[in-house]
């Protein structure tokens, strides 16, 4: 549905400081996606979605739409805008205070430039668009008296309302509430099933964006650090970039003790002793490694109750900390040379401060990182 290829937008920053902006960005969007661009404050994905939509101009690449280009560096060929068939959700809104909500929604067909349609499609468009995020009792409604939720769903239904080929979220729960922007995750995930419209989704929500998206683009610093599913960034990261940033984590850096093919597992010597890993690339003898295995990952075991079994990466540590989460408890255990790691456990499991456990790391998902 879309293609962006070698995307590039450098902005003139003063000083010493690095440049901003994204730097050879590659994406290729299924239709009927929901495709998330998640990142640190500063990473590109605002830039990246504004070039898409026409907003900022790219200095190299192409980006074209169900195979018509919007934009090409080298030919010099620019789509407007508003010829561009996208629709555009901001983080503000941007709604008309002036207007009811019918006309906020129907704005975008009154001042339309080509096709324009018969007032009796406008507002059956309008009415379905309103009708699909729960608006259809606030038509007459002056766009003030809506609650911030309410206003993010008319905001919603006004880029639903011209049945655009692609639509584009910035951040658009970011100024709600923490309930009401759970509650909305689902409200979007829903209305874009429903409409089918392929949508990419800008965010810097961890959490938004594992429960709402198809594939996700983790961007740093201007570049795309890693490309797949949800189970596939949580689970197999492949820096400690997107290591750290999905999700609590455990990273610790070690060397290979002997040549590892890729798909294969192979010790790494760290501080407080040899780990095995899972290796998703290749690696060679005496390669520096760090490898990463997410707290719920780690089994926690009193010292004593295994006797007879064998566990493999078992190490024993003291309790530093437990905090109860509710479903679970977080505990810091300290181990050998003083690392300190991250587990979760079952809240019934009640180990104390200074109590020797044994720690347990799941072979099969202790992830090392290549590179």
């Amino acid at each position: 549905m879309l293609s962006v290829k070698d995307l590039a937008k450098r902005y003139q920053t003063q000083g010493a400081e690095p440049a901003g902006g994204v730097f050879g960005v590659d994406l290729e969007v299924k239709s009927g996606e929901m495709f998330t661009l998640l990142g640190p404050s500063g990473c590109g994905k605002t830039t990246t979605l504004r070039c898409i939509a026409g907003l900022e101009q790219p200095d190299v690449g192409i980006i074209s739409l169900s195979g018509r280009t919007l934009f090409d560096a080298k030919t010099g060929h620019v789509t407007p805008m508003y010829d561009r068939d996208i629709g555009m959700v901001f983080q503000s809104y941007a709604i008309w205070p002036h207007m009811s909500v019918f006309e906020n929604a129907a704005y975008p067909l009154r001042v339309r430039r080509r096709n324009r349609l018969k007032r009796a499609e406008v507002s059956r468009r309008v009415e379905q668009a309103l009708s699909l995020v729960g608006l259809s009792d606030y038509q007459r409604r002056s766009a003030t008296l809506l609650s911030g939720g309410q206003q993010q769903r008319l905001a919603l239904a006004r880029a639903l309302v011209r049945e655009p080929k692609l639509l584009l979220l910035d951040e658009p729960l970011s100024n709600l509430d923490a309930q009401l922007r759970e509650q909305m995750r689902g409200e979007l995930k829903r209305i874009q099933t429903e409409t089918g419209v392929t949508t990419i989704y800008v965010t810097h929500d961890q959490s938004e964006a594992m429960s709402i998206s198809d594939r996700i683009a983790v961007m740093d610093r201007g570049r795309v650090a890693q490309l797949g599913t949800p189970d596939e960034i949580y689970d197999s990261p492949r820096s400690e970039f997107v290591a750290s940033f999905i999700g609590r984590t455990n990273l610790f850096r070690g060397a290979l003790h002997e040549a590892v093919a890729a798909g294969g597992a192979g010790l790494v010597t760290c501080d407080f002793g040899e780990v095995r890993c899972r290796f998703a690339a290749a690696a060679q003898n005496s390669q520096k490694i760090s490898f990463v295995v997410r707290p719920e990952n780690v089994e926690l075991h009193a010292i004593g109750s295994m006797v007879g079994k064998s566990l493999e990466n078992a190490f024993e540590g003291r309790v530093i900390g437990r905090v109860y989460l509710g479903e679970v408890a977080e505990y810091t255990i300290e181990l050998d040379g003083a690392v300190r790691l991250l587990a979760r456990a079952r809240p019934e499991l009640r180990l104390t401060p200074g109590e020797r456990v044994l720690v347990a790391l799941a072979p099969d998902r202790t992830v090392a990182i290549c590179g």
